[in-house]
């Protein structure tokens, strides 16, 4: 289609013609198989063709890509979709991203959108009240953890190198201080790639034992850190991301204050229990931090991508992050560049669905939803734990559920594949501690009673199916 003006209808049709099309996706969704039904071979029969030179008309393209949709896509906001902590969509969250790309907006400094500034501005103090940490706190909307990780850990080097009397920024980190990362033996891998986009490198990591758990010991933090001379920066977690447990922060909390270093707590999704007055427990101590990071994506369920960078010294936050060019129009008064708390300068306006979500649930509506995945999380746990041969290996503190089948590696990886095949649910495998698992993580708002119910029984009919199989193979075999 050739395009010489701005068609305000051929917006209109070609928005009504996604509209139509997203609705009958999002209206098969809680009946839908939960996993993707295409693979690559097919998708690319369907949709690769060499460029065309006239171009096709837009309706016929996203017709093209909605026919794909149901079996190219995984239902990851299906309220039975229990993989790597994704969260679906909360209804007004999905609407507001819409009217995001509607407006374009590249949301780097005031000048250029003072909606998404004021917007990202409100929701930060939102955020800081939610989780009770100190409102005066930096804050900063990423693409998800990975930055928001990477982002935390900036400021840290920033902060430490800071106090050490050397600028990072301007110096780099040859002839720096040297800076000692330490973190548990369970981080999560976007630690490590953090470290490595730092500077740091991960065979630089000092790695601290955790127990059965997943959670780091303190004394062996203690003693880890009394063998260190120079800057310190602590990596702690709130959310094992197999386990769902809590590092004791309290403790590792006064043990770094003590030692004068930097504590960054990887709160991905463990963050958002400081929402629920019942859960928050798990989570106690983690105000002592320096820095937190989590994902909106996962427990506010805002359309992907969102990460939450938060950073106690402001200044340190800002420092690390903040880009300055002559070109560039910034605000030297109480507006909001939201350059100056982020890596990216061109972005998208992601608070606004935060913003649009948080007014919409309140405080009570995003404890409410983090209370219904911690109880169904735990209800799964409870119908799959009582089948004999089934085993669930974590202490179910959120809403993370790890189960092994038979005691068998084999059989446990033959579930998780055959429940992905079957369709009612999908979920992932992992390796825990050296023992193959079946990984449950919920953290959809619309996941009800009656989904964990029917996902669980899915689970049990694989599993039995499974082992009446083996049991008749050995009968066999024995003969």
């Amino acid at each position: 289609m050739s395009q010489d003006r701005f068609e305000i209808d051929e917006f209109a049709r070609c928005l009504e013609r996604a509209h139509a099309h997203a609705t009958a996706y999002l209206r098969d969704l809680p009946e839908r198989h939960v996993g993707a039904r295409l693979g690559r071979t097919a998708l690319m029969a369907a949709m690769h063709t060499p460029l065309p030179a006239q171009g096709e008309d837009g309706r016929a393209v996203l017709d093209l890509l909605a026919s794909q949709a149901v079996q190219g896509t995984s239902a990851c906001a299906s309220p039975r979709y229990f993989g790597f902590v994704i969260g679906g969509s909360y209804p007004v969250a999905l609407a507001a991203d819409w009217m995001v790309s509607a407006w374009d907006q590249n949301a780097g400094i005031h000048v250029i959108s003072p909606l998404a500034a004021a917007a990202e501005e409100v929701a930060a103090q939102w955020l800081l009240e939610l989780f009770d940490l100190p409102r005066d706190s930096g804050v900063g909307f990423v693409t998800g953890c990975q930055m928001a990780n990477f982002t935390c850990l900036a400021a840290a080097r920033h902060g430490v190198l800071r106090r050490a009397g050397w600028d990072v920024e301007a110096e780099g980190l040859y002839g720096a201080p040297r800076v000692h990362v330490v973190t548990s033996a369970e981080s999560h891998v976007t630690i490590d790639v953090a470290m490595r986009y730092l500077g740091f490198g991960t065979r630089a990591l000092h790695r601290v034992e955790s127990d059965a758990q997943g959670r780091m010991l303190p004394r062996r933090l203690r003693e880890t850190l009394a063998r260190l001379e120079g800057p310190v920066i602590v990596c702690a977690q709130a959310g094992n991301v197999n386990t769902g447990a809590f590092d004791p922060l309290r403790e590792i909390g006064a043990i770094v204050r003590e030692r004068g270093g930097w504590l960054h707590v990887d709160g991905a999704f463990g963050l958002w229990a400081r929402a629920n007055a019942t859960l928050r427990a798990v989570a106690d101590g983690i105000e002592l931090a320096d820095s937190w990071a989590t994902d909106a994506h996962k427990w506010l369920n805002v359309p992907y991508d969102c990460g939450v960078a938060i950073v106690r010294d402001a200044q340190d936050h800002r420092t690390a992050m903040t880009s300055v060019a002559a070109y560039l129009i910034q605000t030297g008064g109480l507006e909001r560049d939201p350059v100056d708390w982020v890596p990216e300068f061109s972005r998208r306006a992601r608070g606004i669905p935060v913003y649009a979500t948080l007014r919409t649930l309140g405080r009570d509506g995003v404890a409410a939803l983090v209370e219904r995945c911690c109880a169904r999380a735990r209800q799964m746990a409870g119908l799959l734990g009582a089948e004999e041969g089934v085993r669930v290996l974590n202490d179910v503190v959120l809403n993370q559920v790890l189960v092994r089948f038979g005691d068998d590696d084999e059989l446990t990886r033959a579930v998780v594949s055959g429940v992905q095949d079957e369709g009612t649910c999908w979920l992932s495998g992992t390796t825990w501690h050296g023992l193959g698992a079946m990984r449950i993580s919920v953290s959809n708002w619309a996941t009800t009673e009656e989904d964990a119910a029917r996902s669980a029984e899915a689970i049990l009919r694989v599993y039995r199916a499974l082992r009446t199989c083996r049991e008749m193979s050995s009968s066999t075999a024995a003969r």
